[in-house]
């Protein structure tokens, strides 16, 4: 019984032979086929078959021929890993094949690939010719090979299913050949109850359904990436064979114009274009022996720009207007204006126009098409922190000023306007622009430095490796982009730019110590208290302490390195940086740069 279960289960795949004798190997692809071994005491183990690819979707009868080749090498070492008596059955696993298509690459994203991607070459990953169309399509015609499921009940009854033969008939017992070839799947049924009547005219019941579509095998040809004869269903879509084709030569294909040959005469001409922007595909039912044929590509056009769909169309005409363009290209909300740029002979020229106009805009074979945004700033919004009692977000016409920013903020009684910072985006991005410059410029001095004997280039080399795990931590470092505020007869005219953010720091009664010092703190502000005085109360400089170099960050953002005779103000942070040792005026020169940089860009003391 065990045998017999299993031949059902192999006949079910289609295969021409149940009993294959398989030992299970590493190196088929998963695809979803599992072993079913069976000895002299019943079948006793599923063990997971890894068949290639190609295989998954072979028609009926061909599938032995398929996995012969993959299955040589297991037939040498049945013995060793197989009990005497072993026979290996076939079994599906029909959650494979999601698995590995879930496995598939996704197409490039054209805003994001860098290079131009003709629109539908996205279509042809691998994911059509994974699944064959078994569904119910009433269009279908019935051909030789079908399989049709007859059923009959009450005085009489049956239950058969047989292959359209090669006259195109089916038989029935007591009834006779019934013709169904050319008949159509929604009226199959109709066909074979009124046959059956004329014999059994009443207390019979009758059904009549298809059952599988004819196996057929296909030429693919034309401009496609692998032209050749490929196996499928009479039932599957034009796309599953040009799918097990590779798909359509994106440089030379045509998605317009992909004709069905049958006899030389062509049957059908599909335009991919009506299945991606309309979801609409002619189903046409292929015989054995059917050519598929991409014709070249036509007429082009390349969209860039401020639009949802950045590909390259296709066209059937030398000339499009700009507005049938747009109705695939879908502008964004953002767009204005149209740029069209144009190969007349050996000259370039350039057209612009609104997209009003893009009606009356025609558009050749060849242009470069580019929507832009030609928007002008009308207000300017800025953000208000800190303590301020007033809205927390300003929206200013465009040219206002830092006065007029302040005359709408209504501090907090907490509030010190006389140390008011400003951050901008645009100067944390030339902020960072310039630390890195100096980060390059020191990794290379490190990395090209020459050593005159192997001791010195043994320490070169350890100097080297700390410097870049320097560089590679300043790297990390973001600026914060703050504005000087310190000039305050002036820094009301400074003129404000969208994104900007005003911080309205509290008043406060202490001074930050940090950087090189052993206890780094919040100390209370002394105003008889010098800057030597606060580092001894936070325990005095570290060993990696240069004592020379003490940076004192006032609230409004101003500098001070001269910090002898300074006067400290509330609110002031004492910064202490590293020592840099190297034996070599450059690096030492270049890292104290870069030190000085972080501390004053993003209040970090970062050391080597």
């Amino acid at each position: 019984m065990h045998y017999l279960n299993s031949l059902r289960r192999a006949f079910r795949l289609g295969l021409g032979c149940a009993c294959i004798f398989l030992a299970p190997t590493a190196a088929w692809a998963q695809t979803g086929i599992d072993l079913l071994t069976t000895n002299p005491r019943g079948l006793t183990q599923s063990t997971p078959l890894n068949v290639p690819a190609n295989t998954a979707s072979t028609p009926a009868g061909t599938a032995t021929n398929a996995l012969a080749g993959a299955t040589a090498s297991g037939l040498a070492g049945m013995g060793a890993g197989m009990p005497a008596g072993t026979t290996t059955y076939i079994k599906a696993n029909p959650a494979a094949p999601a698995e590995a298509m879930l496995q598939l690459p996704l197409p490039p994203n054209p805003a994001t690939a860098g290079m131009p991607i003709v629109f539908g070459s996205q279509m042809f990953t691998g994911r059509f010719s994974f699944e064959s169309f078994s569904g119910f399509n009433p269009d279908y015609q019935l051909a030789e090979g079908d399989r049709v499921s007859v059923r009959l009940w009450g005085a009489f009854n049956l239950e058969s299913s047989q292959a359209v033969d090669a006259q195109g008939n089916i038989f029935i017992p007591n009834v006779g050949p019934i013709r169904v070839r050319g008949v159509r799947n929604g009226d199959l049924n109709k066909q074979v109850e009124a046959q059956i009547k004329r014999v059994f005219r009443s207390n019979v019941g009758a059904y009549a359904s298809l059952e599988a579509a004819q196996p057929v095998k296909v030429f693919v040809t034309g401009f496609v990436r692998a032209p050749g004869l490929y196996g499928g269903l009479s039932s599957n879509s034009v796309l599953y064979y040009l799918d097990k084709a590779g798909g359509i030569d994106p440089d030379r294909g045509s998605f317009l114009d992909v004709e069905v040959l049958r006899g030389n005469q062509k049957r059908s001409t599909i335009n991919l274009y009506d299945f991606l922007l309309k979801g609409q595909i002619e189903q046409t039912q292929l015989h054995d022996g059917d050519s598929i044929v991409v014709r070249p590509r036509q007429h082009t056009v390349q969209v860039g720009g401020e639009v949802l769909n950045p590909y390259v169309f296709e066209f059937s005409n030398p000339t499009i207007s700009a507005s049938d363009l747009l109705t695939m290209a879908r502008p964004t909300p953002a767009a204005t204006h149209i740029s069209i740029v144009r190969s007349v002979g050996t000259q370039k020229r350039s057209e612009y126009y609104p997209l009003t106009q893009a009606g009356d805009t025609m558009i050749e074979d060849g242009d470069q098409v580019t929507l832009t945004a030609d928007k002008y700033p009308g207000t300017v919004l800025v953000r208000v922190e800190g303590a301020n009692l007033s809205e927390r977000t300003l929206v200013l016409p465009y040219g206002s000023r830092l006065s007029d920013a302040i005359a709408r903020i209504k501090p907090a009684p907490q509030a010190n306007m006389a140390a008011l910072q400003l951050f901008r985006k645009s100067v944390a991005t030339r902020q960072k622009e310039m630390l890195d410059v100096s980060l390059h410029n020191l990794e290379t001095y490190a990395l090209t430095a020459r050593s005159s004997t192997s001791e010195e280039a043994t320490l070169r080399t350890r100097e080297a490796e700390s410097i870049l795990q320097f560089v590679e931590r300043a790297r990390k470092v973001e600026p914060r982009g703050q504005v000087i505020l310190a000039n305050k007869s002036t820094a009301g005219q400074t003129l404000l730019e969208d994104g900007d953010v005003l911080h309205v720091p509290q008043r406060s009664n202490l001074v930050l110590v940090s950087g090189e010092v052993t206890f780094p703190n919040s100390l209370v502000f002394d105003a008889h208290a010098s800057v030597q005085d606060y580092v001894a109360q936070a325990g005095g400089f570290t060993q990696s302490a240069d004592e020379a170099k003490i940076i004192v960050l006032h609230q409004d953002g101003s500098v001070a390195t001269n910090t002898r005779r300074l006067s400290l103000q509330a609110g002031d942070e004492i910064m202490v940086l590293p020592k840099i040792t190297s034996k070599r005026v450059e690096v030492t020169r270049g890292i104290t740069q870069i030190i000085y940089q972080i501390a004053v860009a993003a209040k970090v003391a970062l050391g080597l």
